[in-house]
């Protein structure tokens, strides 16, 4: 077996590295998508140099995760997939596996790119900008001071060294990696216009060069600068809370579940947790882009990253700072950048074949032109231009840079855009499947409704003390936090009912609530409460609640009554679905719930479809019956169960950046303001990136049979070939920028 891996997963090759340079260390198992790392020993030694090692490892090699692995393993090595994980471990017999000892180390924490510091671009263009000022000094000088050719020959030289420097750098870089691409192709044909006189020419095609560089610096910088501001916006240190009430400072990296936190006014939280004392309001719009202010009481959450904006709050951290809300979201970002497009990795393979192919095909030409059709090899004259001359403007037009960019450039200004109005995508494949997509299957509670519960009406037998029933239910549920105590608690608060004293407060398991109001027994709960008793016979004759609502029955000694909930559509699904069958999307929901309930969301809200009553596998076999009509299948959903069905589906959408892990981890794309607009939002911004995408590479290609074929027709100005070349790639990169700087959705 080749102990070389190919190029395309250099990171296997690293991680057999670290294999042989750690013997305690039986096996690696890797998932860059979520971010996981497990390592197996024989024995459960702890080596935290061994840890410190893997994390190297790991950062050294974290740009190129997102290649595939290869099919075969270097040699002594065996390698296979675990769902997203891959597994590298020694060549051992399956007798010795099961001594293995599994434990996950934590990922290489993330670093504060230098982002806004010293961004790559500002450079640059500083450097195309000299080079432009010194080719318009050597043209001047040529002009104006024909009888000093050093002079104007000088200006060039600066121009071509400032033009050419970072192109120098990186082809130097590629050449002791035994490869060549477009850098070099520019420096080559550079001097081979130098070397023909042909100073202005190549100042030029440099000049150009390095300006299209630094607009591709600058889109890649656009794209980073989302992640830089949430990484500021995470504390670096914590207040933590001592048992005396106190508080002292610690690391954030100290931080561990459980304990308990302070964060005053003006404060980020340090990590995600529940209050537990204080009263204060966040600004989460880092998180979901919400403007307005969300307030905080005890038992709400508080996510890491927000700001504490009026009053001090302890809350009791939930998650580790590493594993935080903010945490998640960055690492999301940092996928989505790392992973590409089926389209960018042909690009990737088309690149260097192509390089090879133009600098063969040059090389041929100019044979062609020289011994073919006796066209002088070298002498070029106003009336004649040689066939080495040709060759080098043939070099130029044929050069792949502007197809290269036209696929990455989108990808990354599309999902920089998507970072920064709560649509995060995991990577370029799924900015591009999303515009591709005929069925949206759609998850209820959650997605299509809010999931919480909220009092429709309220009504008393005999009627004319409504009231005093609502009274009774919210002095009850006032002790409760379950879905349909919130959702009494803040009906009662919104109609300004006062909560009553309850004494010997019960609660009956399976059945309701029990209490004593001024002497009065007091019951709440289902309907089966009426079932026993005096009142039997009386409640059989009560009407049944419609399929779409839920009850909650109240019995006082002289008074019954019942509240009807229901889960509160969202109000922006209706208007999110018709437009998607505008443009000939079907929407089909799947869900759990029953038939009567579901089919009652479905007519309100003018679905195609409704799939009801269905488990988590039910979800599947839909998902799969859906892709076989033919059609590319979006499946939205939040919850733990609509895990299996998101990984089912060719685009998966998670609802919210605060919904199931589960969910999240199968999501190719996560809306963040936990709103089923944004969907609209995200499928608008993939149709647009497609359509970006397509003109780009209509403009790269185009430019470059055009030039080409008029290359070999008649002889092209070098001057006009550089200006073709670099132009059409300045046109992709401000092309692609539109994509971040417009509005999409």
């Amino acid at each position: 077996m080749d102990t070389h891996q190919p190029s395309d997963a250099p990171w296997i090759e690293a991680l057999a590295q670290f294999l042989r340079e750690q013997p305690d260390v039986a096996a690696v198992r890797l998932d860059p998508a979520a971010q996981r790392v497990a390592i197996a020993t024989v024995g459960a030694g702890q080596n935290p140099g061994l840890e410190r090692a893997l994390a190297a490892t790991l950062a050294a090699i974290e740009a190129k995760l997102g290649t595939p692995a290869p099919a075969q393993a270097p040699v002594g090595f065996s390698l296979h997939r675990e769902g997203s994980a891959t597994v590298l471990g020694r060549a051992m017999g399956a007798a010795a596996k099961p001594a293995w000892q599994w434990r996950e180390v934590r990922w290489p924490e993330l670093e504060e790119a230098p982002v806004e510091a010293a961004p790559a671009w500002r450079m640059l263009a500083r450097l195309a900008a000299v080079c432009g000022l010194a080719g318009l000094a050597g043209t001047a000088a040529a002009h104006l001071a024909p009888q000093l050719p050093a002079l104007a020959i000088s200006a060039y030289a600066v121009g071509l060294i400032a033009g050419g420097w970072e192109a120098a750098v990186t082809t130097w870089e590629n050449l002791r990696a035994r490869k060549i691409d477009i850098h070099f192709l520019m420096l080559a044909v550079a001097a081979g216009a130098v070397a023909i006189g042909a100073w202005g020419e190549a100042v030029l095609l440099l000049f150009l060069f390095s300006a299209s560089g630094a607009m591709e610096e600058f889109a890649l910088h656009r794209t980073q600068r989302e992640i830089s501001a949430l990484l500021k916006s995470a504390p670096k240190t914590a207040a933590l809370v001592l048992p005396d009430g106190s508080e002292r400072e610690i690391a954030i990296g100290a931080v561990q579940v459980g304990q308990r936190l302070r964060t005053k006014p003006g404060e980020a939280f340090a990590t995600d947790g529940v209050v537990v004392s204080g009263r204060s309001a966040s600004d989460e719009s880092t998180l979901t882009g919400e403007a307005a202010p969300v307030s905080k009481d005890p038992g709400d959450k508080v996510f890491s990253g927000t700001l504490n904006l009026w009053g001090a709050v302890d809350f009791d951290v939930t998650a580790l700072p590493s594993e935080s809300t903010l945490k998640k979201i960055i690492r999301l970002i940092q996928t989505a950048q790392k992973l590409k497009a089926p389209s960018e990795r042909f690009i990737d393979r088309f690149g260097p074949i192509y390089t090879y192919v133009v600098i063969g095909g040059s090389a041929a030409m100019f044979l062609v032109w020289w011994l073919g059709l006796g066209v002088p090899a070298f002498t070029t004259t106003p009336e004649s231009r040689s066939a080495f001359y040709r060759a080098m403007t043939l070099m130029v037009v044929a050069s792949p840079c502007a197809v290269v960019l036209s696929i990455p450039s989108a990808i990354l200004a599309a999902i920089a855009w998507g970072a920064r109005h709560g649509v995060l995508f995991r990577g370029g494949g799924a900015v591009e499947q999303l515009a591709e997509i005929g069925t949206v299957a759609l998850d209820k509670t959650g997605t299509l409704t809010s999931g919480e519960l909220a009092v429709v009406s309220w009504e008393s037998f005999p009627r004319g003390r409504e009231r005093e029933i609502l009274q009774s239910a919210y002095s009850l549920e006032a002790r409760s936090q379950h879905p349909i105590a919130r959702a009494i608690t803040r009906r009662a608060k919104a109609e300004g009912i006062a909560e009553q004293q309850v004494a010997d407060f019960q609660s009956l398991t399976g059945q309701g609530l029990r209490g004593n109001v001024d002497g009065a027994s007091l019951l709440l709960g289902r309907r089966e409460l009426l079932s026993t008793g005096p009142l039997a016979a009386w409640a059989r004759d009560l009407p049944a609640a419609p399929a779409e609502f839920g009850e909650v029955w109240v019995i006082k000694n002289d008074l019954v009554g019942r509240i009807l909930l229901k889960d509160q559509i969202r109000t922006e699904s209706r208007a999110v679905l018709s437009q998607l069958r505008s443009l000939g999307i079907k929407t089909v929901m799947l869900t759990g719930d029953r038939r009567q309930t579901a089919e009652a969301v479905g007519r309100e809200l003018g679905l195609d479809e409704v799939r009801a009553g269905l488990s988590p596998e039910d979800k599947v076999r839909a998902i799969e019956r859906l892709r076989a009509e033919g059609r590319k299948v979006a499946m939205v959903g939040d919850g733990v169960n609509d895990a299996p069905c998101l990984a089912a589906a060719d685009v998966s959408v998670a609802m919210g950046a605060r919904g199931s892990d589960a969910a999240l981890e199968q999501a190719e794309i996560v809306l963040m303001h936990d709103r089923i607009e944004n969907f609209l939002a995200a499928h608008r911004l993939s149709r647009r990136a497609r359509t970006i995408i397509r003109q780009n590479i209509a403009i790269s290609l185009g430019v470059v049979v055009v030039m080409i074929t008029a290359t070999i027709i008649g002889p092209v100005p070098l001057a006009v070939g550089v200006a073709a070349h670099e132009g059409s790639t300045l046109i992709v990169c401000l092309n692609s920028l539109r994509l971040l700087l417009g509005r999409n959705a």
